[in-house]
Order: structure tokens, then C-alpha cells, then sequence
């Protein structure tokens, strides 16, 4: 079977997410970094813009086809569309059905393994799960909620995230010249660390009241946001950090 995600839609990865939480349980959950199924239907399901119930739905649709201690929805037959991609992946190895499901957000864990990870974590298992918090997810869950805020109201929204231009959307009015600019960042729990580059930090800085940072929080439950105006003169205390991250690569004379 050829994986290509580019040819999967939206629907059938949410289907498929679910299949694969449903038949690998806990190991699977590991797997992909996450700690409880909660986490994994936030944050996959913000990642590829849909509703968090979506994943549980689909999964609880598969539990009465893989052994396991849910019941899930054994009282009906299991829906038509979901029947098909059962049968397409049902079989699918563990390895592979994670490569697939890790395709779905464009994590490329072949990147993450040229780098040596110096505090000790198994960065393999972990890094897709913090890789879409921090990023990903976090702003998904912007792009849902930004409308209904009171700070956002009446603005159109640019994504900018891969213009490096040192923060994740801009938001502009017709009527005037100035924009707000965004920094989008999300955490696990309800308080934790967040970074930010020296890019996002300069121009944090220099926009100053035309700076918001958002912070999703405890996407492990249920994901709320707390915005930070001007931030790097505000109340939060920034440290300046420096690592060294070593990279590997293996050499070959020919």
C-alpha cells in the first residue's frame, strides 16, 4: 500500500485517527506523545481544524471492531464511510500507521532524528505531541476563536507563520494603516514554560501595544487562552537561554 496524506481528506484522517487510537490504545497514545486520550482529541483535532469530539466519535465508532476494554457504539453497524477506510487500512502495521498519522500535521520525525537531544527525553515519542501544541494546534484553535473576541473583533486575519517575519497572523482594518501582530504559542497544562525566538522577541519589542501574545493552555483537558498585550513589558519576566543543539549526520567517502 502507497501512504500518500496528500491524497487523504480531511474527514477520512479524522476517521483515521480515530482507528488508530481505537486499535493501538495506550501504546499508541505514547507513541504519538500524548498522555491521555483528551490531549490526543484536542490536539490533533485542532491541528487539522475540526471539532476534539470528532476523533472520540470516530473512535468509539471502531471499538467494537479492535479488542479492547470500550464497548464504544456496538449497538449499530458501523457507518458505511467508516467501513471503507477500515478496510483499506484495518491491517495497517503499527509503525506505518503512525508515519500516517504524524503525516497528516507534515511532522517529519526523519529531521527530528539529525539532531542529538541533550535533556534526556525520548524526543521520538514526544516530539509530535509538542511540536503541534506549541505550534500547529495553538493556532488552529487562534483561527477558531479569534472572531469572537473583543480584542480581534472586526479584523481580517492574515496567516503569516511561514514569512518569518517574527510573529503567527497579522490583523488589519480596512479603514486604518496600522496591524496587530500575533504570536500564537500553546502549553499542555494549565502553566508551563514558552519561548520566544529572538525574531518574535525584537519585534514583540518593537511594536509594543500592537503585539499580542496568545497563550493556549491545558490542552491535556480542555483548551483555554490567556492574550498577553505588549508582553516583553508587561507582567511576564522573559530570561534570555542559550543551548547548543549538536547535530549528527554520518559521512561517506566515494
Amino acid at each position: 500500500m502507497i501512504l500518500d496524506p496528500t491524497r487523504i481528506g480531511n474527514r477520512e484522517k479524522l476517521i483515521l485517527t480515530g482507528m488508530f487510537l481505537s486499535k493501538f490504545g495506550s501504546l499508541g497514545l505514547k507513541r504519538l506523545g500524548f498522555q491521555t486520550y483528551a490531549e490526543a482529541y484536542n490536539v490533533v483535532g485542532y491541528a487539522l481544524g475540526s471539532r476534539p469530539t470528532s476523533i472520540k466519535n470516530y473512535r468509539d465508532e471502531f471499538d467494537p471492531v479492535f479488542p479492547n476494554s470500550r464497548k464504544g457504539w456496538h449497538k449499530r453497524e458501523i457507518r458505511e464511510y467508516c467501513r471503507k477506510v477500515l478496510d483499506e487500512y484495518g491491517n495497517l502495521e503499527f509503525e506505518s500507521f503512525v508515519g500516517l498519522i504524524k503525516s497528516f500535521t507534515g511532522f517529519d520525525e526523519n529531521a527530528l532524528s539529525a539532531y542529538q537531544i541533550s535533556d534526556g527525553g525520548d524526543e521520538r515519542s514526544s516530539g509530535f505531541a509538542k511540536r503541534l501544541i506549541t505550534g500547529l494546534a495553538a493556532e488552529r484553535y487562534f483561527e477558531a476563536v479569534h472572531a469572537t473576541l473583543p480584542e480581534f473583533r472586526g479584523f481580517s486575519v492574515e496567516n503569516t507563520t511561514q514569512l518569518g517575519c517574527g510573529y503567527d497572523f497579522k490583523l488589519s482594518q480596512k479603514e486604518e494603516s496600522d496591524f496587530l501582530a500575533i504570536e500564537v504559542k500553546g502549553i499542555r497544562e494549565q502553566s508551563g514554560s514558552v519561548s520566544l525566538t529572538p525574531r518574535e522577541y525584537e519585534v514583540a519589542t518593537e511594536l509594543r501595544d500592537r503585539f499580542y501574545l496568545f497563550v493556549v493552555k491545558n490542552f491535556q483537558r480542555v483548551p483555554y487562552h490567556e492574550i498577553f498585550l505588549n508582553p516583553t513589558a508587561g507582567k511576564l519576566q522573559f530570561t534570555r537561554v542559550e543551548r547548543v543543539v549538536i547535530q549528527v549526520s554520518w559521512l561517506t567517502r566515494m
